[in-house]
């Protein structure tokens, strides 16, 4: 009888950007971190379109090491689509995601797996001390983390930490786009799966510049808008359109009433005034938003209807078919 082939336990998706000097460095470190967990496993570089050394230093690792896996993107496509396009070519059951940068510490993978084998669906990495420039980043970051644990109601501190493990069946069919890939938790804690964090190392950069600047805080904010939108209406924006539309026409019809009141009852003439064309406005965009409404449902209908990916891949190494 055939000896049963060895399932893939653990995927790692490293997405990288101009990262050259930093593949070979961070190689060495997680490849005894990844021997010592005693399950198969795979490596997957998502080069998302480099214009440095980066893929030809991943082409070298790869042909040496059959738990490397790379995917090369035809062009930059951020970090999210990267993710995604390395959640798509994955294998494994536990599915763990780092920056390709050197700061996320192969060494605390072990950490997040203890808690994925405890039960935990997603584990998230919490970097308690950020090494990374007060002003620019950790002050912005804090409250943009503070923000999304009132809007998701998920008690991370630390959303943005690249750093996270999940078991395969929590990431399914999630959608991503813009910068989400940082509220997967939050989407999956929706869906009903068990999300926990870790407190995690976090180096300086050695080499290299950063590629996140404050500009992706205010993207990030408003995708997490966007997300809250969302979870709340994404099968019924008739409802969330609906209600404004709602107030909107009974302020208008209250204001109407009122002119005609003053009109008809005490006698007072019927001027086309200030506040009579505000509640004419009023009554227009109540009509107009609850038709938004019906709109949002047929394209919600069209959107669970078609398959899209975020990304285009121009190579493959080491997928078998």
């Amino acid at each position: 009888m055939a000896k049963a082939k060895e399932a893939i336990g653990y995927s790692v998706v490293i997405p990288v950007f101009n990262e050259g000097k930093n593949i070979i460095p961070l190689y060495k470190e997680l490849k005894p971190v990844m021997d010592s967990l005693g399950k198969k496993y795979e490596i997957i570089f998502i080069d998302d379109g480099s214009r440095d050394k980066t893929y030809r230093v991943i082409r070298r690792i790869y042909k040496i090491d059959n738990t490397v896996k790379a995917i090369k993107l035809r062009k930059n496509f951020g970090q999210t689509a990267a993710i995604s396009a390395g959640f798509d070519h994955s294998k494994g059951k536990v599915i763990i995601t780092m920056d390709g940068d050197l700061q996320n510490d192969p060494k605390d993978i072990p950490k997040l797996i203890a808690k994925i084998n405890k039960g935990y669906d997603i584990v998230s990495g919490w970097r308690f001390n950020r090494k990374d420039p007060a002003l620019s980043k950790k002050v912005p970051s804090k409250m943009s983390n503070r923000m999304a644990r009132r809007l998701t109601k998920i008690n991370l501190h630390d959303f943005g930490c690249t750093l996270k493990a999940y078991r395969r069946e929590s990431i399914e069919d999630i959608e991503l786009y813009g910068e989400m890939h940082r509220y997967i938790p939050a989407i999956a804690a929706w869906r009903g799966f068990s999300v926990t964090e870790v407190k995690v190392n976090h180096r300086r950069r050695k080499y290299g510049i950063t590629k996140y600047g404050t500009g992706r805080l205010l993207h990030g904010f408003l995708d997490l808008l966007n997300l809250k939108f969302w979870s709340d209406y994404s099968t019924r924006p008739l409802h969330f359109f609906g209600k404004i539309g709602a107030l909107s026409l009974a302020i208008g019809f209250i204001i109407s009433i009122y002119k005609l009141i003053m009109r008809f009852v005490f006698g007072e003439g019927l001027q086309v005034g200030p506040l009579l064309i505000f509640a004419v406005m009023l009554i227009i965009l109540g009509v107009q938003l609850i038709m938004f409404g019906f709109l949002g449902e047929i394209m919600v209908r069209m959107y669970y209807r078609g398959e899209r990916k975020i990304y285009n891949v121009k190579e493959i190494l080491g997928e078998k078919k």
